[in-house]
């Protein structure tokens, strides 16, 4: 989404995990999604690249060589600083109570219910962000909410009836209009796999 939204036209190599390719794995060995290989495009047979196989730097390549919607709020100095700590508190902390809880869900384990609690605080704080303003740092959408949504979305599918009947509704709200868009829409739109076809596919001109 952060492509798009960037404007910035990349390649795209879908690939299923348990079939990766061995060309993904001499460029990025840890063997995870995605993977931008940036080549020198006046050279065609350049043999350095660089590399970035974590997503927010992906995001940030994006939006630092175009921005138009503002998503890095660059007018507000410290915006930047405040969005990279909430992405990292998620990382380190939401992400791996939520995945311990999509676990005890499909496992039937016992301590599902404190497996959602501790998700709780960290939900709870989104909660309370959108009831000041319509999207994550204010009235127009940011980095935060398009790094978040994927986890955001994960969290809603666990117990979906809870969540539904949850204290969320700033939350379902928020979601719910990510997940209506033409930009999601876009991004979510299943290629024909690259070991299957061979192809390229031009992705992120435009949206």
């Amino acid at each position: 989404m952060a492509i798009l939204l960037a404007g910035q036209a990349v390649h795209l190599r879908p690939i299923v995990m348990k079939n990766k390719p061995e060309e993904m794995l001499a460029l990025s060995p840890k063997g995870t999604v995605p993977v931008l290989v940036l080549a020198d495009t006046l050279n065609a047979e350049a043999t350095q690249y660089q590399v970035i196989d974590e997503s927010l730097d992906i995001m940030l390549w994006a939006l630092r060589r175009n921005d138009p919607n503002d998503l890095l709020y660059s007018s507000r100095g410290d915006a930047l600083d405040e969005i990279l700590q909430v992405i990292e508190h998620n990382d380190q902390q939401f992400k791996p109570d939520l995945e311990r809880y999509k676990d005890a869900k499909r496992y039937h384990h016992q301590d599902l219910e404190a497996c959602r609690l501790k998700c709780e605080p960290f939900v709870q704080d989104l909660e309370q962000r959108l009831t000041k303003h319509r999207f994550l740092m204010g009235d127009k959408a940011s980095l935060l909410d398009y790094a978040l949504l994927p986890f955001i979305r994960q969290f809603s599918k666990v117990n979906r009836q809870l969540y539904l009947n949850g204290p969320y509704t700033h939350l379902q709200a928020w979601l719910n209009l990510h997940l209506q868009s033409r930009l999601f829409s876009k991004a979510m739109f299943k290629h024909p796999l690259w070991l299957d076809t061979q192809q390229d596919i031009v992705f992120g001109e435009s949206y």
